[in-house]
C-alpha cells in the first residue's frame, strides 16, 4: 500500500508510451492515467517564517533548498456524454537537503485526491452539477476567493469536498450554487506515521491546529451583453476554533458580498474590475470585518506576430486587502481581510513560504503589478513581472516601521520538452518550467537583505 501508487506510476507510463506508437481508437467508457511532478525548490531570506503563521514569526527565513517528487493516478468511468465519475490517487515525498528532515521522505502517503461524480446539460442544457472531492484552483474565475483548499500541504493537492450546481439560462446568464467543507487532517489517506495528522489548514504551528472550514455561496455570472460579462456573488465562511502557542482561538463566521466587472474595449484591450466586503462574528462575539478592491488592464494580440504565430501579452493591476494595526495581538485583530479560499500562489511562491498570518494567507496588502510576456506555442511562454507591494495597515508584524513591503519581481519560462499528437489521440508529453523571484525589502520589515527563489520542474503525463 505504500508503494503502490509509484509503482502504478510507473506501469502507466509504459502502457501509453506503447498505446501513443497504436492508431487511435474510439473512446472508451473506462479510462486511466497518471503523472509525474519533479521539482527543486531553493530559497533564502524569505520575509517572515515560512508557514510560520502568527505567533511565530521571525524576520526572514533561512536558507532551505528540497526536491519534490509527486506520482498521480487517475481512473475515470464516462458512460455517456451527461455522466462522469472520476478518481484520482496522489503522493508527494521529499528529498530535504537542507535543513534535513525526515518528515516527508519515501514512501509518505497516498492520498485520494479527486473523487466525484460529475453530470453536464441535464434538462435540455439547463443544468450542471457535480458532488464529491474536487479541485478548488481558480473556480468560477474567482482567483481571488477560490485558490487551495490544502495550502499547507504546497501543491501537492488543491482538493476540496463540494457540492457544485449550476443553472444554465442561454443568453442570460447562470447561477453557480456551492457549498464545500475543507479538513485539516485529510482522513483519506494511508501512509507512514510521521506523515499522519499533518495539518493541511495553511495556518501553521503543528499538529493542534486542526482548523477546518466550510462554505456555501451563489455566484450569478451575466451574459446580456457581449461587450460587458460581469458576476455578483455573495457567500459564507466558517472556520472552527483551534488552539495554537497555548492559546485557544474562537470560531469565526464571515459573510461576503462581491461583484466583478471585465469591459471589452477592443479585441486586444480588456479591463477588470472587483470590489468584496466581509462582515462576521467569532466565538466570542466579536465583530469582524475586512475589504478587498482589485483594478486592471489586460493587453493580448494575437495577431501581433502572425508569421510565427506568437502572442505577446501584458497586464498591469492594483490588487488592494485591509489589514489590522491589531495583528500582532494574540487574537489577531478583527478587520484584516480574510482570504477565503483564495490562500494559493497567486502573485508569488516565495510568499506561499514567507507570510507572517499563515501559508499564503494574503492579507493588508498593496500591490501594484506589472506584467509582460510571450506565448510562443502550447506550453511554450515567458512571463516577467514586478512591483511595489505596501501594507494597507502598519500592523507591525514586518519588524520595521514603515509601510512600505518591498519589490517583488518574477521571470518564469514554461517550455516542452514532447508534446503529444492530440489530433491522433495521444497524451503522454513532457514539459517543465523555470521560475525565479527576487524580493527587496522595504521599511516595513527589520531587515534589508533581499529575499530570493528559484524552481525548475519537469512533469510527465501519460
Amino acid at each position: 500500500m505504500k508503494t503502490w501508487s509509484i509503482t502504478a506510476a510507473a506501469a502507466l507510463a509504459a502502457a501509453a508510451v506503447f498505446a501513443d506508437e497504436s492508431e487511435a481508437e474510439e473512446p472508451d467508457m473506462f479510462d486511466f492515467g497518471a503523472d509525474l511532478r519533479i521539482r527543486q525548490e531553493l530559497m533564502d531570506n524569505v520575509p517572515g517564517l515560512p508557514g510560520g503563521g502568527l505567533l511565530l514569526r521571525a524576520p526572514r527565513s533561512g536558507y532551505r533548498n528540497h526536491v519534490r517528487f509527486r506520482p498521480r493516478v487517475w481512473g475515470e468511468f464516462t458512460p455517456d456524454d451527461n455522466w462522469r465519475l472520476y478518481m484520482r490517487i496522489a503522493d508527494e515525498f521529499r528529498w530535504n537537503v537542507r535543513p534535513k528532515s525526515h518528515k516527508t521522505t519515501f514512501p509518505d502517503e497516498a492520498v485520494i485526491d479527486n473523487l466525484f461524480i460529475e453530470a453536464k446539460d441535464l434538462f435540455d442544457d439547463f443544468l450542471d452539477f457535480s458532488i464529491g472531492r474536487q479541485d478548488l484552483y481558480n473556480l468560477y474565475g474567482l482567483d481571488h476567493i477560490f485558490v487551495d483548499g490544502t495550502p499547507g500541504d504546497g501543491s501537492r493537492t488543491v482538493f476540496t469536498d463540494m457540492v457544485r450546481v449550476a443553472l444554465k439560462f442561454p443568453e442570460v446568464g447562470k447561477v453557480d450554487l456551492f457549498a464545500l467543507h475543507n479538513w485539516d487532517d485529510n482522513p483519506l489517506r494511508w501512509g507512514t506515521r510521521r506523515s499522519k495528522h499533518r495539518s493541511i489548514s495553511g495556518l501553521g504551528g503543528g499538529a493542534e491546529v486542526e482548523m477546518d472550514d466550510w462554505g456555501w455561496g451563489a455566484i450569478w455570472t451575466g451574459e446580456t451583453f457581449d461587450w460587458l460579462p460581469y458576476q455578483v456573488f455573495a457567500m459564507q465562511k466558517l472556520t472552527s476554533s483551534f488552539h495554537r502557542g497555548g492559546e485557544k482561538h474562537p470560531s469565526t463566521r464571515r459573510e461576503l458580498f462581491g461583484a466583478k466587472l471585465m469591459p471589452k474595449l477592443s479585441e486586444t484591450l480588456s479591463l477588470q474590475f472587483e470590489g468584496m466586503g466581509q462582515v462576521g462574528r467569532n466565538g466570542d462575539d466579536d465583530w469582524l470585518s475586512g475589504w478587498s478592491a482589485y483594478a486592471g488592464v489586460n493587453w493580448r494580440d494575437a495577431s501581433a506576430f502572425n508569421d510565427f504565430n506568437w502572442t505577446p501579452f501584458a497586464k498591469v493591476g492594483l490588487h488592494v486587502m485591509s489589514g489590522d494595526k491589531d495583528a500582532a495581538d494574540e487574537d489577531g485583530g478583527h478587520h484584516a481581510w480574510d482570504p477565503m479560499w483564495s490562500r494559493g500562489v497567486n502573485d508569488s511562491e516565495m510568499f506561499l513560504y514567507g507570510t507572517h498570518y499563515g501559508a499564503a494567507w494574503w492579507s493588508n496588502m498593496m500591490f501594484l503589478k506589472l506584467s509582460a510576456g510571450m506565448e510562443f506555442s502550447r506550453k511554450h511562454c515567458i512571463v516577467a513581472s514586478t512591483g511595489p507591494m505596501f501594507a494597507e495597515t502598519q500592523d507591525h508584524m514586518g519588524g520595521g516601521d514603515g509601510t512600505y513591503k518591498g519589490l517583488l519581481s518574477q521571470v518564469r519560462y514554461d517550455f516542452p520538452i514532447l508534446l503529444a499528437d492530440k489530433d491522433a489521440g495521444r497524451r503522454y508529453e513532457i514539459f517543465g518550467h523555470f521560475l525565479a523571484e527576487l524580493f527587496n525589502p522595504g521599511d516595513y520589515f527589520s531587515t534589508d537583505r533581499p529575499g530570493w527563489f528559484f524552481r525548475w520542474q519537469v512533469e510527465l503525463k501519460f
